[in-house]
């Protein structure tokens, strides 16, 4: 409870409220001044409702505020369950009533506007059905009905505009900040347009960078093509081999197959798996069937302690020893004449075990070949995968393994061809060094000869000249190069920038298109809304009318009524009036002395 009104005082001491209240002022507050705060309230919500409740009945004021939460769909929490109390409790401003209430109402207040908004228009007034019979009536209330199903289409159309996504300020922005690069852009061009005149044969150098370009970029197309083209044809080679590899898997199965070793291997296959159907199968499955029959008896059972089970163990036991018992007692009576027969069926049994065994045996070899039949060609496919080649079988390994020995003898050629240039390029070295030993030698003669004549340093001179005139091709050749970038990117940028442009073309032209329908929408719902209030306007005045008429006939109607009461009431009287007196008429006219004598006389 204490969160939720500090919740209440934070929001109404926000916009549009600004009540500035705190915890110990706003649990202070009186019923009335609870209930203004909440009429505040719902006059936020809905304008009609700012009015003082000091000018209304209390009643009035429950009533229209329980019609708005009605509309706003306001539930009672769940301590007030009935209506009758939560209305007594909103008439006389309980706290608990009305704290719920604003809590719920501060927490959704645009939501609750436009509820309150759409409320105006879309909750429909409800006519008499002896009203519809009249054809005006029934137009007009079809002509409303229409101007509602207008409003709701109207309504989602300007929804979902607002929330469709198209910003204008952002494309402005974007458009802004375009052509704020495309000056920048434009201006560095020309600074390095400039720059680039000075150069002897620019033109030239311009249109042999520009052909440069459009020819690395056909280039670029073509290795794309090859590309695409060469995983074409890997694609192609990598299905022929996979076809291959079928049909020679096909051929070797069919080679040394006969008609006689066929038929001979499916009358195998078939009583193989006969046996399984026909014994196997039908006998695994008639102890699965007693095992679920056994679990489902367990299941059903109520839940049995360790003293049941002990019990239960127990009786086991005892019923295992009567069968032993039971099984040595036969024994010894059919011994001497059933022995052939027990040797017989022990036989048979280990005989059918041993089948049973080697059925099974036999199921498993053959999952298990399927296994590494299926495993055998993933490793193929993945072998396929890695390098492209197919796995080797029969003559083909053997030529492949030949190709090999070749390639080794090849191998061992090469490698001591390798040895040689070894050896040869160790001697190739020393012979370096003592070329660079006798350079070092020269070089010094060379400088002292310099001493001598008196022009010392005239070699390293022309060295570094040497070495400077080579520095600057080189910085000559990357200007040109980087010259070629920039040209090459600002034409990059300026097809970025057209592009843009023709992409936010019509994005533009589809917002403006958007625009116009909306303010065309706008003004459509506006003359909707005119229409709309002046036919509520009529109808609510012709409702005034009728129901002055009904309530004036109700009037006379009771009137009437009242008086056709005291009529008959009048009536009843006379008509006992008259029965006594006939009564005591003939009781004054008998000839019996004492009924006259009985009578009573007025």
């Amino acid at each position: 409870m204490s969160d939720q009104i500090k919740s209440i005082v934070e929001r109404l001491n926000k916009e549009p409220f600004k009540k500035n209240y705190n915890l110990i002022t706003f649990d202070s507050l009186e019923s009335m001044q609870l209930l203004q705060l909440l009429n505040d309230v719902l006059g936020e919500i809905d304008p009609k409702h700012v009015v003082d409740i000091r000018e209304e009945m209390p009643e009035q004021t429950a009533k229209r505020m329980l019609s708005l939460l009605g509309i706003l769909k306001y539930k009672p929490p769940g301590s007030i369950t009935d209506l009758s109390t939560f209305r007594q409790g909103l008439v006389i401003g309980s706290k608990p009533v009305i704290h719920p209430v604003l809590h719920w109402l501060l927490q959704r207040t645009n939501e609750l506007k436009k509820r309150a908004y759409l409320a105006r228009f879309l909750i429909k007034l409800e006519v008499p059905a002896e009203f519809l019979q009249d054809d005006i009536v029934a137009d007009t209330n079809k002509q409303y009905e229409d101007l509602m199903e207008a409003f709701k289409n109207l309504h989602k159309e300007c929804e979902q505009l607002k929330t469709s996504g198209f910003s204008t300020a952002e494309i402005r922005r974007d458009i802004t900040a375009m052509e704020e690069e495309k000056d920048q852009l434009i201006k560095r061009v020309e600074r390095l347009k400039k720059r680039v005149e000075t150069v002897q044969n620019h033109q030239r150098m311009l249109e042999i960078a520009r052909q440069l370009r459009v020819e690395k970029e056909r280039e670029e197309s073509l290795a794309q093509q090859k590309q695409e083209q060469k995983n074409q044809l890997f694609h192609a080679e990598q299905r022929l081999q996979r076809v291959q590899l079928q049909l020679k898997d096909m051929q070797h199965a069919v080679v040394d197959s006969k008609p006689e070793s066929l038929m001979k291997r499916l009358e195998e296959e078939i009583k193989f798996n006969s046996y399984l159907c026909s014994e196997k199968f039908p006998r695994e499955l008639e102890s699965k069937k007693q095992s679920l029959y056994f679990l489902q008896k367990v299941v059903s059972e109520p839940a049995m302690g360790q003293s049941d089970l002990s019990e239960l163990e127990t009786k086991i036991n005892e019923v295992n020893a009567q069968i032993n018992q039971l099984i040595e007692k036969r024994m010894m009576k059919y011994e001497p004449i059933d022995s052939k027969f027990s040797m017989y069926r022990q036989q048979a049994s280990i005989i059918s075990r041993k089948k049973e065994a080697k059925a099974e045996e036999l199921q498993a070899a053959k999952e298990e070949m399927s296994n590494m039949e299926r495993q055998m060609l993933q490793k193929a496919n993945q072998a396929r995968e890695l390098d492209g080649t197919e796995v080797l079988k029969g003559d083909e390994f053997k030529r492949y393994v030949n190709k090999l020995r070749s390639k080794n003898t090849f191998y061992k050629k090469k490698r001591q061809e390798i040895a040689e240039i070894t050896a040869e390029y160790g001697i190739l070295q020393r012979t370096e060094e003592l070329l660079k030993q006798r350079h070092e030698a020269i070089q010094q003669q060379l400088q002292a000869i310099e001493d001598k004549k008196g022009i010392s340093g005239y070699s390293y001179t022309q060295e570094e000249l040497e070495r400077v005139s080579a520095a600057k091709s080189e910085m000559d050749e990357m200007k040109g190069r980087t010259l070629d970038n920039m040209s090459e990117m600002v034409k990059k940028l300026n097809a970025l920038v057209a592009d843009k442009k023709s992409s936010l073309a019509p994005i533009i032209k589809e917002l403006r298109q958007l625009r116009q329908n909306c303010q065309e929408l706008t003004q459509e719902c506006d003359e909707k809304k005119v229409q709309y209030d002046s036919c509520a306007a009529g109808l609510e005045s012709n409702r005034s009318t009728l129901e002055q008429e009904v309530k004036g006939l109700r009037e006379e109607c009771i009137q009437e009524e009242s008086c056709y009461h005291h009529t008959n009431c009048m009536k009843k009287n006379l008509e006992i009036q008259l029965q006594r007196a006939k009564d005591e008429m003939k009781t004054y006219v008998s000839p019996d002395p004492q009924d006259r004598r009985k009578a009573i006389r007025l």
